[in-house]
């Protein structure tokens, strides 16, 4: 698999890179890895591909990953580390799972949920 690496002007690219598939399938991409200074794979996730009640599970969602996050930052708000930066940022991650969950709750109500139909 041709992995391409990942641009973003907030990246600094100081430690570590991110790089994803660069062909696939259902809209994005659903492999990504995250390299050292040396190319050293130091962390790969593998996103659900395709529908759930289409494909199975078969990857992490979004929601998971942001949750994954959310519990790092609690854990360094419950030591030394305290900040105001990592208490808006699980704010804002709170906020971003309260969306993609209202998304879930709407393609429920529609009977669309976990499958391609828009």
């Amino acid at each position: 698999m041709e992995l391409v690496k990942l641009t973003n002007g907030l990246l600094t690219e100081k430690y570590t890179t991110v790089h994803h598939e660069k062909d696939y399938q259902f809209n994005a991409p659903h492999y990504f890895e995250v390299h050292d200074l040396d190319e050293k794979v130091v962390g790969s996730v593998h996103f659900q591909e395709g529908p759930i009640k289409e494909a199975g599970v078969n990857g992490v969602a979004n929601e998971d990953l942001i949750n994954m996050v959310i519990r790092r930052l609690e854990g360094f708000q419950n030591s030394d580390y305290r900040c105001r930066e990592n208490a808006v940022a699980i704010t804002k991650l709170e906020e971003s799972l309260m969306w993609l969950r209202k998304r879930t709750m709407d393609r429920e109500a529609r009977g669309v949920e976990g499958t391609h139909t828009v």
